[in-house]
């Protein structure tokens, strides 16, 4: 039995998309009377099926060899368009962790979005979204995994723009729809002339393709860069970072699943055109740089937010770009752990702000406190979520940097270096919004704060279990990653001095947060510098008004000037020609008599004077002819 749900696990994310559509009585109003709530029931179903068939499929396949099905979508002379997937340990782990946390989010939706009169549409939106992240977890096809991609852009933009009445909800969707089209767009480009390349390709034989063909640097070059291009906005990445932070505008459910998986998404796909970056060291290089830039903005960026929302998407940006960073070193093994360990705390956490903003209808940190006693569920899941993105020991992210620093990878200074900034203002900033929202003394809006309902804590709890489960994991890692050696590093102070500074580095963060004075005269500062510094980092370094004064001006400006010449030079050159036609045209139908003496009249006006121009050009050939003869 476990081996036919192996071979048809590539169903696994059709559960998702049957239960959208099974919910669109209920999406649609034509059935009222029931009320939206079995089409919440219809989808939870489904990813409860989706999520044991999945845990079935990875059993079977745990210590075996990948399995690949193909389906041969367009055949014609010599190109063949195949969908591929790939059934392997890594593939169906990943399916798991998107079937998971769907289901969790799902039943925490519940709670959260329990009197929202369009519950039906919201669990057929996320019944999308999961197909679309199910699909890109085992395609192994470049074809596949775009259109998914594609799927996961237009879910992204309905479930931001889920509240659609409100206006800066209808702007946010707008610019994470158009945000993520132009890194779309680019990949497009990239996976075109990738297939040009190498015909049918498939994320499996990359590695294979790259070693074998190699391609002239320059080409190499723009190949890798538009490759990174999508992932990158998917990712929100710099200088595509900006619609994370207004994506917070739609259901906090919907920003579980973006802060945990979404991002991870774009961030599997990058992994996988691994092999395509080791062409040219220009796209290594680029992926390094864009990381590194993310982690210090974003870090910086969460200490100057007040919306408690904002001020943890703020830290997913600065992990994924950890993930950049370990792909354009070509540590894929890192990468996959930080997603792993990522995914899970950072779900915890938005968790937990759902929570809060349910019970005080608040989002502003500096207006909650001392709601630890009355909330202890969502207190401990911010507890673990921020323990499992601080490296202290023994918590998730702590494992992945043992992994990376335990002398089986070339690291160095800067690596060591960047890894500790961010540790340490991410624990700042997590400790800032944890004294804020449940230590001190209860607010106006604090007082009579209850626990969250249990469709809500529920998640919360099992997750919080998860997460304090995932150190037994790394023993069972080598399994299905791949098989590290002791290298011959230059440098091993590194290795040596990395996992205590790092570990120093967060409990030092820690510590400052818990004992820097945050008064509330601090919001806004009276001193000049530090106003500026403040607004900076709210501001995301106005990189919107630096769009605003750059790309949005260059493409309004030619805009205008192709308005121009369309209204005044093609429509000009078009409407003389008309009005030639409408004047001869008047003017001709006044010799229109009806009579045919005037008819021959015309004709043999008309030969006379053509005979006469052609005797006359003649004439004047046959002068100039003998003239230059008798000159001679």
């Amino acid at each position: 039995m476990s081996d036919f749900l192996l071979k048809i696990s590539w169903l696994i994310p059709l559960y998702g998309l049957i239960g959208a559509i099974l919910s669109l009585p209920w999406s649609i109003g034509i059935i009222r009377k029931t009320g939206p709530r079995p089409a919440a029931y219809i989808n939870l179903l489904m990813t409860v099926l989706s999520f044991i068939h999945g845990t079935i499929a990875f059993n079977a396949i745990w210590q075996q060899e990948p399995e690949k099905i193909v389906f041969h979508w367009l055949t014609i002379a010599n190109l063949d368009l195949s969908l591929a997937i790939e059934l392997s340990p890594v593939s169906l782990g990943a399916l798991e962790l998107v079937t998971g946390i769907s289901l969790l989010v799902q039943l925490y939706a519940l709670g959260y979005l329990e009197k929202d009169w369009s519950l039906a549409r919201f669990y057929g939106l996320m019944g999308f979204f999961e197909a679309a992240l199910g699909g890109i977890a085992i395609s192994d096809s470049l074809l596949l995994s775009y259109g998914l991609l594609e799927m996961l852009t237009l879910s992204t933009y309905l479930l931001v723009g889920f509240w659609y009445a409100q206006p800066l909800v209808v702007t946010a969707a707008r610019d994470a729809f158009l945000t993520k089209r132009v890194g779309d767009i680019i990949l497009l480009m990239g996976l075109v002339a990738l297939s040009s390349y190498g015909e049918g390709l498939s994320f499996s034989e990359l590695e294979t393709w790259a070693s074998s063909h190699p391609l002239p640097s320059l080409t190499a070059a723009l190949l890798g860069l538009s490759l990174i291009a999508g992932p990158t906005g998917k990712c929100a990445q710099f200088p595509l970072s900006l619609w994370l932070d207004e994506a917070m505008e739609g259901p906090n459910p919907a920003g579980i699943m973006r802060n945990s998986i979404v991002v991870s998404a774009g961030a599997y796909v990058l992994i996988k055109l691994q092999p395509v970056f080791t062409l040219s060291p220009i796209s290594s290089d680029i992926l390094i740089i864009i990381g590194s830039v993310t982690v210090l903005g974003a870090s910086l960026i969460a200490l100057a937010q007040i919306d408690i929302k904002r001020a943890l998407c703020h830290s997913t940006s600065a992990f994924l770009g950890l993930v950049f960073i370990a792909v354009g070193l070509g540590h894929v093994d890192i990468a996959l752990l930080l997603l792993l360990t990522h995914a899970i705390g950072k779900a915890l956490l938005f968790m937990s702000a759902g929570s809060i903003i349910l019970t005080t209808s608040n989002q502003n940190i500096t207006e909650m406190g001392g709601i630890w006693s009355r909330m202890p569920a969502t207190t401990s899941a911010f507890v673990v979520g921020s323990g499992s993105l601080i490296a202290l020991m023994p918590l998730g992210i702590f494992w992945t940097i043992q992994r990376w620093f335990n002398g089986s990878w070339d690291v160095d200074w800067w690596l060591l270096g960047i890894l500790i900034f961010l540790n340490f203002f991410n624990a700042i900033n997590l400790t800032r919004v944890f004294r804020l929202v449940f230590l001190g003394d209860p607010q106006m809006k604090t007082r009579r704060v209850a626990e969250a309902p249990w469709p809500m804590a529920l998640p919360m709890v099992s997750l919080s279990i998860v997460a304090l489960l995932i150190p037994l994991v790394p023993m069972r890692w080598p399994l299905w990653l791949a098989s590290t050696t002791p290298l011959e590093i230059s440098d091993i102070l590194v290795v040596q001095l990395a996992i205590p500074l790092i570990m120093l580095s967060g409990l030092i963060g820690c510590i400052i947060g818990f004992i820097i004075n945050l008064r509330k005269a601090w919001a806004r500062p009276t001193h000049f510098l530090l106003r500026f510094i403040q607004d900076l980092l709210a501001y995301d370094f106005y990189l919107d008004k630096i769009y605003g004064f750059t790309v949005v001006w260059m493409v309004a400006t030619l805009s205008k000037l192709t308005n121009w010449l369309d209204r005044y030079v093609v429509d000009g050159v078009v409407n003389l020609v008309s009005l030639i036609t409408i004047f001869s045209g008047n003017t001709l139908k006044y010799n229109v008599s009806g009579q045919s003496q005037f008819y021959i009249l015309t004709m043999i006006v008309g030969v006379t004077l053509l005979i006469w121009f052609v005797l006359n050009g003649q004439y004047s050939i046959i002068t100039d002819y003998w003239s230059s003869i008798l000159g001679n």
